[in-house]
């Protein structure tokens, strides 16, 4: 769903208006203001939307895809398919929020669009335990959990790094549950899915990113 429901709101914030907000050292454009003059067709209101927004929608996409131009291409798409619905975007949620939904649609679609390639294994990635139960591999005293990590500024995006070394199929639910958060419904009306396979694929994608983290981590305790 493009649109948010509620009511049409009408402002007439001028580009000269703008100039001002910005010089005064205003936080940010006016949402009203702006989906106004994307109504009318204004220029400088489509400038203003990509200045605004356009650098967070970009990382968005990039989340889907470890390609640039993929990414490029996901935003440049759903761009057009946001000015496509304007006129039925009604203001009823924030426009970042409703920008922010198209481009994880049109991402999706993208990946839907490539169904046909063998999904990647994963087995790899899952951890390996003994017959007493204790893992495989022995890693350093690390237990801060992953959902932790990803909050923290510093380790943001080592996080990121590793959740883009997951396998596609994996990395797509993951990324859908625990950072867009989507519900296991959602996700699997999104991706064409059952609920039981989206929540076996959420289950290996957590337990492979953990690997993943235990070993950045436990090669990092090793002294040079």
């Amino acid at each position: 769903m493009l649109s948010c429901g509620g009511e049409r709101v009408v402002s007439s914030q001028s580009p000269s208006a703008i100039a001002e907000h910005r010089d005064a050292g205003a936080p940010a454009l006016d949402d009203q203001a702006l989906l106004a003059a994307l109504k009318n067709g204004e220029e400088w209101a489509f400038e203003a939307m990509v200045r605004l927004h356009g650098t967070r929608l970009l990382a968005v996409a990039r989340r889907f895809t470890h390609n640039e131009q993929d990414a490029q291409d996901i935003l440049q798409s759903a761009y057009l398919s946001a000015f496509r619905a304007l006129s039925d975007f009604e203001g009823a949620c924030q426009l970042s929020t409703w920008l922010h939904r198209i481009v994880v649609n049109t991402a999706l679609m993208r990946i839907r669009s490539r169904r046909r390639r063998p999904e990647e294994p994963i087995e790899a990635l899952l951890p390996v335990f003994q017959e007493d139960g204790h893992h495989v591999e022995q890693f350093s005293d690390w237990s801060t959990p992953a959902d932790q990590l990803i909050e923290r500024k510093q380790t943001r995006a080592f996080v990121r790094q590793c959740i883009d070394t997951l396998p596609e199929n994996y990395r797509v639910v993951l990324m859908l549950r625990d950072i867009e958060e989507l519900s296991t419904q959602d996700v699997a009306a999104q991706l064409g899915l059952t609920m039981s396979a989206v929540k076996v694929r959420l289950h290996r994608a957590r337990q492979a990113l953990s690997t993943l983290l235990r070993r950045e981590y436990a090669r990092a305790a090793v002294p040079a």
